[in-house]
């Protein structure tokens, strides 16, 4: 039997980020590049993670109210025309159909980027009284941007899948009060589900949604020093409800614009995963996550098979039985160690190995992924220490993430302090003007950007912003970024 190349990972990934980063896609079969520029293949592994953030995403979105829907992927031009800062915001990144077979269109259609115009014109039809609000929906899909140049799978991809919320309200004290609904749902996800704290904060105006009065996400941090934003949330105001008319009449029959949000998660996140849990071995999942938690590999001769794969079986029951995803390797024409690494590579959180020597002493052999510590786990209590096994992992994999996060992160007060920790790959904490123009300037002469800034703040009175030496006016987070 021929056997599938599944050496492992070649480069450390404290030595080339980016060459490990690409290696533990393709060995651990995540994704595959195609014939489109800056688009992959998102392959059942991935799109396994995928769908597992989307569902446990949307059960909590329907749990608060939030319905699902679908609308096109076609937006006519003259729809992203209507708000000026949107469609500037968007103009470079828009892909474009300009023909049905062999006839030009009369009017050009967006590939959608993002849904506000062709979702609002639709809103402005639907809503007509106080009683028609809020309106909450939410939509799973595909957004086409094709601004940039250096595509990252995952990270950075031409095209990406998403949740697009976009919620009505008849007022803006509302409205306001579904962020905290919302940003706490993306960070329960992350957290509880991926191992993944963040930077949860405000965006400045420069890096806010366009279009929006304000946006607010949740930013992570990679092991290689670089930021990339997550989730977020955008308070839109009334602009599209004036530019699209989507009014109501109120309780005393006057005519209001109704208020706006919308959110969204994508499959960044993915790439998020890959690069903060991943280590020299490959990919390594949370339990809460991952599509087969246990892989059982039975090691036997050909005078213990029968018994070896009778032990396997009772073992896979008892976890069916306790609800644990299982997969039993039994594959033949593959050693014991090839089929290790494979997993491995993979991330299969638990490893389980059951030999002749193993059935005879009533015990199997547990491997965690995320800190290959081995041990042997009697039959009779293998539930409840694998139960507890992968509590634990699930735990410390988030514990792990938190210190990486936390020990990235430095307080600075001066341009200097700042230039020398961005070289040493640090995230800064610093106060700061609040200006465009300070902003600009900063990342023109080091590469760095702002992030977002915390909603409990330090003091900041007396304090200068560390890049221009103006008065201070708000802490924020600055990083290179993704």
């Amino acid at each position: 039997m021929a056997k599938k190349d599944i050496k492992g990972i070649t480069v450390k990934k404290a030595d080339d980020f980016s060459e490990w980063y690409t290696q533990v896609i393709q060995k651990a079969d995540l994704a595959d590049y195609s014939a489109v520029s800056g688009c992959i293949v998102y392959k059942p592994g991935s799109y396994a993670i995928w769908e597992k953030i989307r569902d446990v995403t949307d059960a909590k979105f329907k749990a608060v109210g939030i319905q699902n829907a679908y609308f096109p992927l076609f937006i006519p031009e003259s729809f992203l025309q209507k708000e000026k800062t949107h469609v500037k915001g968007f103009s470079p990144e828009v892909a474009w159909v300009t023909h049905a077979g062999g006839s030009k269109l009369s009017e050009r259609l967006a590939v959608r980027p993002t849904s506000e115009t062709i979702m609002y014109d639709s809103y402005s039809k639907w809503i007509r009284s106080y009683n028609d609000l809020p309106l909450r929906l939410n939509q799973w899909n595909n957004v086409v941007r094709w601004e940039f140049k250096h595509p990252t799978p995952f990270l950075r991809s031409r095209e990406f899948l998403w949740n697009e919320g976009h919620t009505c309200f008849a007022t803006k004290k509302e409205a306001e009060a579904e962020q905290k609904e919302i940003l706490g749902i993306y960070d329960t996800v992350c957290r509880e589900l991926l191992a993944l704290p963040s930077l949860i904060g405000r965006k400045s105006e420069k890096e806010k949604f366009a279009g929006a009065l304000y946006t607010d996400s949740l930013e992570f941090v990679m092991p290689n020093g670089k930021a990339i934003q997550g989730p977020d949330f955008h308070h839109d105001g009334q602009n599209f409800a004036k530019v699209f008319d989507i009014t109501f009449t109120d309780k005393n029959g006057a005519k209001e614009y109704v208020w706006q949000n919308t959110f969204a998660i994508t499959t960044r996140m993915i790439g998020v995963l890959i690069g903060m849990h991943g280590d020299d071995k490959g990919l390594v999942l949370p339990p809460s996550l991952a599509l087969t938690q246990i892989v059982i590999i039975p090691i036997f001769f050909d005078d213990s098979k029968a018994q070896v794969l009778k032990e396997v079986e009772s073992v896979k029951k008892k976890f069916e039985k306790n609800g644990f995803s299982i997969h039993i390797d039994d594959r033949e024409g593959y050693s014991p160690g090839w089929k290790f690494n494979e997993w491995e590579v993979k991330g299969i959180p638990l490893r389980i190995e059951v030999g002749p020597q193993d059935v005879e002493k009533k015990q199997v052999i547990v491997v965690r992924r995320d800190t290959g510590e081995k041990k042997a786990v009697p039959t009779t209590t293998i539930e409840k220490e694998v139960t507890t096994l992968l509590q634990k992992m699930q735990e410390s994999m988030l514990k792990n993430a938190e210190k990486v996060l936390k020990e990235s992160i430095v307080n600075v007060k001066t341009i200097k302090d700042a230039e020398k920790q961005l070289k040493n790959k640090k995230i800064l904490f610093a106060p700061w003007c609040g200006t465009q123009e300070c902003e600009e300037q900063f990342k023109e002469k080091t590469g760095a950007k702002s992030l977002n800034s915390p909603f409990i703040q330090p003091p900041v009175t007396g304090k200068k912003c560390f890049a221009c030496d103006a008065k201070a006016t708000v802490w924020f987070y600055f990083g290179k970024s993704y």
